[in-house]
């Protein structure tokens, strides 16, 4: 394997980090038990195959040129066991003291001189259900990259995964050197062109969406360095449901359902809502279909979550109608599109410019919505079947609430992450998430008259 310098986007989430505010998204994956399948033997089926994973061997490492820059190298000391760990639960209930001990564990960052990774697999009795955690780093990779490279410990992909490497006679692809192929030279320079021409307007976007009034809410709060988890779970046929009976997408439904949930749990707190609704940033994955998987292609959209409006259709239909107008105009225009400046800007602008930029983003948005992609397949480990995959996004600086959503077996899997001391009833907004979802499927399906939420 040869080296890979970091894009400007993967360079810049690697200086935003600080003990504070780790970067690094993570997944949740609980599975059912097997019998004779025992913690021992998963954790080694972990080890062994997190280690074939060629993009998990890689650390980052400062280079001479460019000034600034960084660059994927691998590891030579690479120990897959300093990577991999085992970890005990020991409540009786065996998913709060999973989501409990995950919290702990995402609140440590992950160590700079080592491949940014980790997985723990989280067990209670030998012969119980158990999780694995996954904490990736955000320069690694991702939601879409995460997935491909997480994917790999399944049994399902891990053998298809052998069985290319055969059919080749060598390993995984290795990672791109940094080279560029000459040919690709002037196709490079023509869409370096285009992407400073749209940069330039996000940058103008970028200052009129931005916000002077900075006030403290509960989604925008000094970091304690804390974090909470917790999950909610959602049935995927009764979401397909209310998107054929209401039209638009089954994210739309979604986020009218977190405008919703925020609603409930604020009046739960004895708040009204704010006469400002709170803005959401909605990642958009800039990924061509059949492109390289390499670093991070990320824009996204700004929405104002309609926590004000009392009617769950009406909810709706103001995200339906928000999302519509981000979609007419491209992922790659208008402030939520932050990311693309990052593409344009030097690594030295990274590396110096880094916690002005991290001290920026709570005053274009308040709290984050992403969805995470994952495969269609049934999936297991050592032959447990993957009952759940709970997604976790990082925190931004000043920010205290982040929800990822994924779908698998039937069920929409919500990961909510909290600064542990802003939002310690955490707890109750992921009920709210579940309780708002349910009043909107009976109102769609049962003509059901909405119970008023102050």
């Amino acid at each position: 394997m040869g080296t890979e310098l970091l894009a400007p986007l993967d360079l810049a989430f690697w200086h935003l980090e600080s003990d504070a505010h780790p970067m690094h998204l993570g997944a949740l994956a609980v599975f059912a038990p097997v019998p004779g399948v025992t913690p021992p033997h998963v954790l080694d089926l972990l080890r062994t195959r997190a280690a074939a994973i060629p993009r998990l061997r890689m650390c980052v490492r400062d280079v001479l040129l460019p000034v600034g820059g960084a660059a994927w190298t691998v590891d030579k000391d690479f120990d897959v066991h300093r990577h991999v760990r085992r970890v005990a639960v020991d409540e009786g209930d065996f998913m709060a003291g999973a989501t409990r001990l995950a919290g702990e564990l995402m609140e440590q960052p992950l160590g700079r001189g080592l491949p940014p990774w980790q997985m723990y697999l989280i067990g209670g009795a030998d012969d119980g259900p158990f999780a694995v955690l996954v904490k990736l780093h955000h320069a690694l990779a991702d939601g879409m990259r995460a997935v491909a490279i997480g994917a790999g410990i399944f049994d399902e992909i891990a053998a298809a995964t052998t069985a290319r490497s055969a059919a080749r006679g060598r390993p995984a692809v290795p990672p791109r050197s940094w080279l560029p192929d000459p040919r690709e030279v002037a196709g490079m320079a023509l869409g370096r062109i285009g992407e400073v021409g749209r940069a330039l307007g996000v940058g103008a976007s970028v200052v009129r969406a931005g916000r002077l009034d900075l006030r403290s809410t509960a989604f925008t709060a000094p970091s304690s360095g804390t974090r909470r988890l917790a999950t909610a779970d959602l049935d995927a046929t009764a979401l397909q449901r209310i998107r054929r009976a209401e039209g638009g997408t089954a994210n739309d439904i979604l986020l009218a359902v977190v405008a919703g949930a925020l609603r409930r749990w604020m009046a739960g707190r004895g708040e009204a809502p704010a006469a400002t609704d709170p803005r959401a940033l909605v990642p958009v994955s800039r990924r061509r279909p059949g492109g390289a998987m390499t670093g991070n292609r990320l824009s996204a959209y700004l929405l104002d979550l309609p926590v004000a409006a009392a009617d769950p259709r009406e909810r709706l239909r103001a995200v339906r109608a928000a999302m519509d107008r981000n979609k007419a105009a491209g992922p790659l225009k208008g402030a939520g599109a932050v990311a693309v400046l990052a593409d344009q800007l030097h690594p030295l602008a990274h590396r110096f410019g880094a916690p002005l930029a991290a001290n920026a983003a709570r005053m274009l948005f308040d709290l984050l919505v992403t969805s995470v992609p994952l495969p269609r397949s049934a999936l297991s480990l050592g032959g447990c079947p993957l009952s759940a995959l709970y997604p976790m996004a990082p925190l931004a600086r000043g920010q205290s609430l982040a929800l990822a959503l994924s779908t698998y077996g039937g069920r929409v899997h919500v990961g909510l992450v909290a600064d542990g001391k802003a939002l310690p009833d955490l707890d109750r907004l992921a009920d709210a998430v579940e309780e708002e979802f349910e009043e909107l499927r009976e109102l769609v399906t049962g003509g059901r008259v909405p119970s008023p939420v102050s």
